[in-house]
């Protein structure tokens, strides 16, 4: 063969070679594709894992992932509607709903990042501030649900309710409401963006140093004074059971001792019955039966008795039986 004609063959492979290797790009899993022209987007966006075909050297690949994405934010301090300034730091999740806008406005991931910063500051600054404290910090009414039943129980009523509900401000919508707010008007604000917000938590409340300790020790106040209250309940609970207990003691022994009198009533009436039947059947023999158990009485060892020979006492000396 002529060795022109394989130089050119080889040329031909070579660059052959490198204008299918430029034209042509693998899609991956859990990725999303945009083609661009001199930086501007070309076609349509590509979602399906797969190879594809662009124009070698004049276009280019972007490559956006599909998967949620997060965002930590930055702590900010926040007052609050009862004017009282918290450090509230929030974390979110995202995802890239549409490629060709996201190219257009933010271009990338860095950029994504600035413009969540940007408008979940803002949106979570104005949302804590139009709320109470209270609202960030708790989810449930629980502590005074329990007050509610243990007024209930207790007949306290108006002490309970000033020394426990009074203590403890109620919530109307709570930590992970304002949480879903947050996440709802972020992405009304983002979807311009092709930006979707998953959802949106406060990831941490705390107050300034200078006066948190204040804080603490208000908290554990408040809390010692309901803990107080409810073992106070409790021991008035206690001896309320303690004195129905007694009472019930009470009512056991009395009824025991009755039907125990009425035994031994019976008893003594049976015993008296039959002394009588003994002594209508034999008086005589039940007459030298009491005078012996007299005579045994009577005389012990060393005593001395003097009595009239003729004396009734001394007849069974007499007569004998």
């Amino acid at each position: 063969m002529n060795p022109k004609i394989s130089l050119m063959m080889i040329f031909c492979s070579f660059v052959g070679g490198g204008v299918f290797y430029t034209s042509t790009f693998l899609l991956p899993e859990g990725k999303q594709a945009i083609i661009t022209q001199f930086g501007r987007p070309v076609g349509s966006p590509l979602a399906q894992s797969g190879l594809y075909f662009k124009l070698p050297w004049i276009q280019k690949v972007c490559y956006l992932d599909k998967r949620i994405l997060s965002w930590d934010g930055h702590p900010n301090q926040i007052p609050t509607k009862d004017k009282k300034y918290i450090i509230v730091d929030t974390t979110a999740r995202w995802r890239i709903i549409d490629a060709l806008k996201f190219i257009q406005t933010v271009q990338n991931e860095r950029g994504a990042q600035a413009r969540l910063g940007g408008i979940l500051d803002a949106i979570t600054r104005d949302t804590i501030s139009n709320h109470n404290l209270v609202e960030a910090v708790r989810n449930t009414n629980d502590i005074l649900e329990l007050s509610e039943k243990l007024k209930a129980q207790q007949r306290e009523k108006e002490i309970i309710e000033e020394e426990i509900t009074g203590e403890i401000e109620k919530i109307t919508k709570g930590r992970e409401m304002l949480s879903s707010m947050i996440a709802k008007l972020a992405d009304q604000e983002l979807r311009s963006f092709g930006i979707s917000i998953i959802d949106v938590q406060l990831r941490r409340i705390e107050y300034e140093s200078s006066v948190e300790q204040k804080v603490y020790e208000r908290m554990i106040s408040e809390r010692k004074k309901i803990a107080e209250k409810i073992r106070s309940i409790g021991k008035g609970e206690q001896a309320r059971i303690q004195g129905r207990m007694s009472r019930d003691l009470q009512k056991i022994e009395s009824e025991a001792y009755r039907k125990a009198q009425e035994y031994k009533g019976k008893a003594e009436a049976e015993v008296a019955s039959i002394y009588k039947k003994a002594l209508v059947q034999g008086s005589k023999f039940y007459e030298f039966i009491r005078t012996l158990e007299a005579y045994e009485k009577s005389f012990q060892e060393g005593s001395q008795v003097i009595l009239s020979t003729d004396s009734d006492f001394f007849k069974l000396f007499h007569s004998g039986m």
